[in-house]
Parts: structure tokens; sequence; C-alpha cells
């Protein structure tokens, strides 16, 4: 089977990273239908457990602030009871909360096979099909995003019934810059070996300049990227929908990867105290100055926005490569477990609503279902021209730690070795092939 991602804006202006010209992008044929707002019925004594993980200074923190707020306004009485948690949380506790009575009624959850997958295998999470279809969910997200809204009786993506509900996109990017990019006399590379040559100058002047973190995501999603500057289609779709029996990891996609990552490391292109950091540790440091480059997703746009005051940056897309990593968003669930499942539907209808998303698009997020005339900021159109491009060329790949279940942390404890040097590339590849190729229904 393969996948693709289509173009999920609704709008002339859809976030997206390429610190360019502003673009625009198409609206979608079909408008999502209006929030209902409930006049006759009194919600006295109902609550509403709701969780996320997303920054309250994030583009979807602020949305969905929003968005709750309105659920409380069109649901007279109903009380919601929201608790902020973190991604690493919900990565770990997910399978255990929904297994039992303290689930909430709605959460946000991570997509892809090892994670919405595999607990909508488990029978954890409440089959969406027919709600999607009469809230005109199915009609408002592209085929290419409800990929990660649907999955088979194995907890494969991309077939089968809606267990999830994207309502943004996005996909990863390479942050720089601009102030240092200047005093360095240093250009925007358009090729892999130019990109090559920009660490090398910065190097040379005594600057480490590729900010990550290995405790987490980032390093992992480098590894990944550098793997897809040599993969193709069918590669991406044999590995996300683990229809290679096994996965050649020594081939040159993973080989390229893994290799490319540590020569970096060695030639001091990135630190070896990355091994100890997390995310956080990498957005702060970029914000401070601290390095040139940041290789990173979209749903650090907002904040790099609001809290980038000591230098001027902007963004592109990793030069060379047709895939990259992206995807629709992070889904809205309902746990079989919610004993309130018609206010969570009514929760996430209002979040695909076009006041909504017009908030999550200035926010700094990439919208499904904005009001184009109500997006003029530069940097919020060129974020959309960026998911848009990666969309023209079928360059979507998604994420490395998806195809199995456990994988992420793998892949975490995999990376931080090889960034440490207590892994050589072989050890580092024999690794993640063999749960890999072990977690394979």
């Amino acid at each position: 089977m393969s996948i693709s991602l289509a173009a999920c804006s609704s709008s002339s202006v859809t976030p997206s990273p390429v610190a360019t010209a502003p673009s625009s992008t198409p609206a979608p044929s079909v408008a999502a239908p209006a929030t209902p707002v409930p006049t006759a019925t009194n919600y006295a004594g109902r609550t509403l457990k709701l969780w996320d993980y997303e920054a309250p200074d994030s583009a979807p923190g602020i949305a969905w602030t929003a968005a709750i707020q309105q659920f409380k306004d069109t649901h007279p009485g109903v009380t919601v009871a929201y608790e902020n948690k973190g991604f690493e949380q919900i990565q770990q506790t997910a399978q255990m909360v929904l297994s039992s009575d303290q689930a909430p009624d709605v959460m946000e959850l991570n997509k892809g096979n090892a994670n919405a997958g595999l607990l909508s295998s488990e029978g954890l999470l409440t089959d969406l099909t027919d709600v999607a279809k009469a809230r005109g969910w199915d009609q408002l997200l592209s085929p290419s995003l409800q990929t990660t809204c649907m999955y088979n009786d194995q907890g494969i993506m991309g077939s089968g019934k809606w267990y999830g509900v994207s309502d943004y996109g996005e996909y990863v990017m390479v942050y720089y810059n601009t102030d240092m990019f200047t005093k360095y006399n240093v250009t925007v590379p358009t090729t892999f070996d130019e990109f090559v040559q920009v660490l090398a100058t910065f190097k040379a002047a005594g600057i480490t300049p590729i900010d990550t973190a290995a405790a987490e995501y980032p390093a992992q999603q480098i590894i990944y990227l550098l793997a897809l500057s040599k993969a193709n289609r069918d590669w991406v779709n044999s590995y996300q929908l683990l229809n290679s029996t096994p996965l050649n990891f020594n081939g040159p996609e993973m080989t390229f990867g893994a290799t490319t990552y540590a020569d970096w490391v060695a030639k001091g292109y990135i630190p070896k105290s990355a091994t100890s950091l997390k995310a956080e540790d990498m957005g702060l440091a970029f914000e401070a100055g601290t390095y040139p480059i940041m290789i990173t997703g979209s749903w650090w746009y907002g904040r790099i926005m609001k809290e980038t005051t000591k230098h001027a940056w902007g963004t592109f897309l990793f030069p060379g490569n047709t895939l990259d990593l992206g995807s629709g968003g992070n889904l809205w669930v309902i746990p079989t477990g919610s004993k309130n499942k018609d206010l969570a539907e009514d929760f996430i209808d209002i979040t695909l609503q076009k006041d909504n998303q017009t908030i999550l698009a200035n926010s700094g997020s990439i919208p499904v279902n904005p009001d184009p005339t109500q997006i003029t900021d530069p940097k919020i159109q060129a974020l959309s021209k960026g998911f848009t491009d990666l969309v023209a060329k079928d360059g979507i790949a998604f994420y490395p730690d998806w195809p199995v279940a456990g994988y992420y942390n793998v892949l975490a404890s995999a990376s931080q070795e090889l960034t440490n040097g207590s892994k050589t590339v072989q050890q580092y590849l024999d690794e993640i092939a063999a749960k890999y190729n072990a977690g394979k229904p």
C-alpha cells in the first residue's frame, strides 16, 4: 500500500517552516460542519475529563484553551477537568492508564502503529468511524491526513477504522540563526554538500553548529532524516507499514543515517553533551542563540516565534531531501472507558471549526480548516509553504519510532549510545534492527 500526504490546509495561509516569501494553500473542498450549540440542554453535574501534553504557550495549547472555553460556553453547567501531562509521561503510561478506570474522556495521543495503533488493537480506544462520518470529519480531513487516524485489526495505520482525529499538520525542518549565518558569511544551503560545508564553516570558527537532544526524540529524528536522504517511497512504506520481511538495516538508508550522525559527532558538529539533553533543553538553547542550527519539528514554531528575542531566525527544509519527517498532528482519541463520549465528540468537533483553527494558525501551527482572510503574518504563511512544498513532492515520511510498539525507547537509548560513543554504528544498527523485526506482528 502506498501512502502519501496531500495538502491539509484549507486556506491560503497555513503555517509551515521556510522563512521565505508568503505562499498560498488551496482551500479544502468541504467545510467542517458548524459547531453544535446546545441551547436546551443543561449539563450541570457532568464533567469532561481532558488530557493533553502541549505547553500552554504552544500553538495547540493556545487554541485548545480557547476550545475549552467555547465548550463551556456551548455546554451550560458542564465542568471541564483539564490536566496537562508530559509527552514522555503519556508515551510511557498510556497503556496502563487506558486499561484502568482512571482514563480521561478525551486525550491527546501520539499517532502511528506503535502508539494509537497498538492501543486500538488492544481495544483501548473507541471506534470513531460512524462519528467521523456523521460529523463530517471524514470530509474535512484529506485522505492522506486520515492515514494516521485509521488503523486495521493489527494496529497498522492507513486503513481500517477511525480511532483518532488530527486537527493540525506537522513536519521537521531546519531552524537557523540568521544573525550567526550573516556574521560568518554563511548562506542557506540548497544541497546536502552545501549543508555539510555550513557545518564545517561554523566548526572552524569554534562554534558547534547543531543543537539537538539525544535523551528524547530530536537525535533519532536526525538519524532518520539522514536515512531518508538515501530512501524512496517504497522504502518508507516498507519501514512504516511492516511489509518487508525482514527490513535490511544494513542497506544504504539506515547505514548512511547512523554513519553520518556518528561522523558529525566525531567532528564536533553535534555536541556529545546532547547525550543527556532533552527537547526542552535544545529549544531553549536555540532561543538563547547558543547554536546556529536546530533540526526539529513545526511543533516548536509557535514558541520560537514568541520566545526568540535575542536573534533573528528563519527555517528551511533539509537540503537535498525529497522525503522528510511529518504527518497529520497528534490525535484526539476517546478511550473505551470514557464515561462521557458524547461530550468528548463535541469537544473534538470544536477544535476542528474555523474559528479555533484560525487561532491555531495565528499561534504558529499548521491548521486543517482556518479562515485564510484572518491569517496575514508572513512567518505563518511561510510555515504553510514548507508543508505545502513537502506535500507537493510526496515528501511526508512519518517518524522513525512509529512502526512497532516500544520502538521510541529503543531509538532514544540507542541514539544516546551512538552520541556518547559507547556503541559503534554497526552495534547501533544491529540493536534497532533486532527490536524492529522482533516487534512486527
